[in-house]
């Protein structure tokens, strides 16, 4: 149950929330809000894998 939700909210996180990989952002330039959104997504596609 819980892998199917993590794997739905990958889905989800891939759809509406950026990539900030893909656009090269500097991690060290970041702002704190791009980094919540890049350590949620990490946290999810953790799980997901998991």
């Amino acid at each position: 149950m819980k892998k199917k939700f993590f794997k739905f909210l990958a889905k989800v996180n891939k759809a509406l929330l950026p990539s900030y990989t893909k656009q090269g952002l500097d991690l060290s330039k970041a702002s704190k809000f791009q980094m919540a959104i890049f350590g949620w997504r990490l946290y999810v596609t953790k799980n997901a894998l998991d």
